[in-house]
C-alpha cells in the first residue's frame, strides 16, 4: 500500500476499535437482512460451513450459527471479537462459532480450496483501494471449494448518501469519521471476473433507508 493508504488503513482500524470499545451493540443485535436471506441460500445449497469477513461484534455470525452452520468469524478489532466470543458462550455456541483477529488485506488463514461458503456484510465498502478489493476477491476465491459460494453486501451508488459525503481519494469517502466506497454495477462486475455470477440484487435497509447491492457468485468447478 500507498503511505497515505497504509495512514488512512490504521485510522480506520483504530476508529472501528474506539467504536467497539464504547457500544458493544454498535450495529445492535438482530441480524442484517443481507444474514436472513444468505440463511437460505446456504441452506438450499447444502453448505454447512461458513467463513465471515468482517464479522464485527457478531449479529450476522451468531445468527448463521442459530440456524445451524458452523462460523468461522474474522474481524480486525479485537474488541469486537472478545463482545462476539462473549455473546456465543452466554448463547451456548461455543461449539459452533469460532473467532479470530485478522486483517483481510493480509492472506485469508485457511488452506487452498477447504472453505464451503465466504460471507461478508458491509466489508467490501470499507477502506479499500481498487487493487486491495481485487486481492480479497483473489483469495477468497483460492479459499474456496470449487463451487463454493462468496455472498457480500456492499453500499450502491444509488444511495442517498452518495455525493453528499467529503470525497478522500480512489472512490473512497468519508462520513462521520468513517471512510467507505459506494459500489456501481461496474465494479461489481468488474470483481466476479474468473467467478460465476449469480446476481447483483438491488435492496434498502435501514431507517433512512441506506441502499446496497447483494451479490452472490460461485468458484467454477474445474473442467474435465
Amino acid at each position: 500500500m500507498k503511505t497515505g493508504h497504509v495512514e488512512l488503513a490504521r485510522a480506520q482500524q483504530e476508529r472501528w476499535q474506539t467504536a467497539y470499545e464504547g457500544n458493544p451493540r454498535l450495529h445492535g443485535a438482530e441480524p442484517s437482512a443481507a444474514a436472513r436471506w444468505t440463511v437460505r441460500l446456504f441452506g438450499a445449497a447444502g453448505i454447512d460451513d461458513v467463513l465471515e469477513l468482517g464479522a464485527g461484534q457478531g449479529r450476522d455470525a451468531l445468527y448463521l450459527a442459530r440456524q445451524g452452520f458452523s462460523v468461522h468469524a474474522t474481524d480486525f478489532s479485537e474488541s469486537a471479537l472478545s463482545q462476539l466470543r462473549l455473546d456465543a458462550q452466554r448463547g451456548g455456541l461455543d461449539d459452533r462459532v469460532t473467532a479470530a483477529l485478522h486483517d483481510v488485506r493480509d492472506p485469508l488463514p485457511p488452506a487452498d480450496a477447504t472453505v464451503g461458503a465466504v460471507y461478508a456484510n458491509l466489508l467490501l465498502n470499507m477502506a479499500f483501494s481498487r487493487a486491495e478489493l481485487r486481492s480479497l476477491v483473489n483469495e477468497i476465491r483460492r479459499v474456496l471449494r470449487p463451487g463454493g459460494l462468496f455472498v457480500y453486501s456492499v453500499w450502491s451508488t444509488a444511495d442517498p448518501g452518495y455525493g453528499k459525503c467529503s470525497e478522500i481519494s480512489d472512490g473512497l469517502y468519508a462520513r462521520d469519521g468513517f471512510a467507505g466506497r459506494f459500489f456501481d454495477l461496474d465494479l461489481v462486475h468488474e470483481l466476479a471476473e474468473r467467478w460465476e455470477l449469480g446476481g447483483a440484487d438491488a435492496y434498502e435497509e435501514g431507517p433512512e433507508p441506506r441502499r446496497l447491492w447483494r451479490v452472490t457468485q460461485a468458484k467454477p468447478a474445474p473442467t474435465s
